[in-house]
């Protein structure tokens, strides 16, 4: 039964989220709830089949105009979800509908540029993340990661078969893989997948106990990895060859190109500092003193500390910009910029001898030096009257 849950949910992502963001949060759920990396837990599978039914919805421009607008009944009341049950279809069946998603590819076929010429099988692609503070990135950073690939199986080198036996032809595709389905009125055909064995041509009688007779399991991994100075938010690292083989049905024997390992870099916030490009932007509290007399004042950079002289007659907002404090660019290497935002504080107590002395300034101003405050005056006198 198709889900009630809201698809920007399933997803974990803003209604406001791109085509990309959306591949994303798809692909890293997807990966995470296979069955085969959560054999025997029937919640993995229900969320693995919810995220692939949001993502359908949500890939497709039309369909998610008429979610957004109507919600799940707007979309049943134009024939169902997304034009697929995925409560009732086959996990594997679902991961390739989505194959492009994952870098994978099922063996066979031929390359785009060398007609006839066989490509080997790929392997699926896997996402895992790494976080950082803003000092990682103005200096560029190592870091450990942790993440679970499926391997081929030692026990039976990855036919799935029971050690001193082997897979046996499947007599329903002979073979094949595929099987064809009459279609309508016997007009056209359809290739689909072999029911029977799924798409691998050929079918266990007798499975290893290591893998299930997948061929697979599960493995987890450590890699260091170098994340270069000037990263972004999102962007992400490709580490080659460190995904997963091809799938047991492109190549039981795991020979092939591996997938790789896609690093996405998260950032924490800082304190301090807001990015904006390479830039940096930091607001920078004065007092009104100091703004009106002028002063030499500290500033905070990525790299410690750097006096700043604030001009006589500084107003809030104001902005001083030092060259070459920002953050280096992830491609040329030049550094961007620190932008320092004058914010003037006033303060919310006074000493007695503090207002005496502020009363004593009061009685020596003279509105002809205060255009600004002279020109609101004036408006204030032709709006109301004298």
């Amino acid at each position: 039964m198709p889900t009630t849950r809201d698809y920007y949910e399933v997803l974990s992502v803003e209604r406001t989220a791109d085509a990309d963001e959306i591949k994303r949060a798809y692909r890293r759920l997807a990966l995470k709830y296979h069955p085969d990396r959560n054999p025997d837990d029937p919640e993995a599978e229900t969320k693995f089949k919810e995220a692939a039914e949001a993502y359908e919805v949500l890939s497709d421009d039309a369909k998610r105009k008429v979610y957004d607008q109507h919600g799940h009944e707007g979309l049943r009341s134009r024939g169902g979800p997304a034009g697929h049950d995925f409560s009732r279809m086959d996990p594997n069946d679902i991961f390739s509908m989505f194959q492009e998603i994952f870098g994978g590819m099922g063996g066979g076929g031929f390359a785009g540029g060398g007609r006839g010429r066989p490509r080997a099988a790929r392997g699926y692609d896997l996402e895992t993340e790494v976080t950082l503070d803003l000092a990682d990135v103005a200096r560029g950073v190592e870091r450990d990661v942790e993440f679970t690939r499926l391997d081929v199986c030692e026990k039976c080198t990855g036919t799935g078969a029971k050690p001193g036996t082997k897979p046996e032809t499947c007599p329903t595709c002979a073979g094949q893989g595929k099987v064809a389905q009459q279609g309508l009125g016997g007009m056209f055909r359809m290739v689909t997948a072999c029911p029977h064995c799924r798409g691998r041509g050929t079918i266990i009688k007798e499975a290893c106990d290591a893998c299930r007779g997948k061929g697979r399991v599960p493995k987890k991994r450590k890699l260091t990895v170098k994340v270069p100075a000037g990263v972004h938010e999102g962007q992400a690292v490709r580490i080659q060859g460190e995904g997963e083989p091809p799938p047991p049905e492109a190549a039981p024997d795991g020979q092939g190109v591996r997938g790789d390992l896609h690093v996405v870099v998260r950032v924490n916030d800082h304190t301090l500092f807001h990015r904006d490009g390479d830039n940096l932007v930091v607001e920078l509290p004065v007092s009104f003193t100091q703004a009106a007399l002028g002063a030499e004042v500290d500033v905070p950079t990525i790299d410690g500390r750097q006096q700043l002289r604030i001009h006589a007659g500084a107003q809030h907002g104001d902005v001083y910009k030092l060259d070459g404090q920002g953050l280096p660019n992830l491609r040329s290497g030049r550094h961007g910029d620190l932008i320092t935002i004058v914010k003037i504080e006033i303060p919310k107590k006074l000493t007695a001898r503090q207002q005496e002395l502020l009363r004593e300034f009061a009685e020596t101003e003279d509105q002809s030096v205060l255009p600004e405050s002279q020109g609101f005056w004036k408006k204030m006198k032709d709006l109301f009257g004298a």
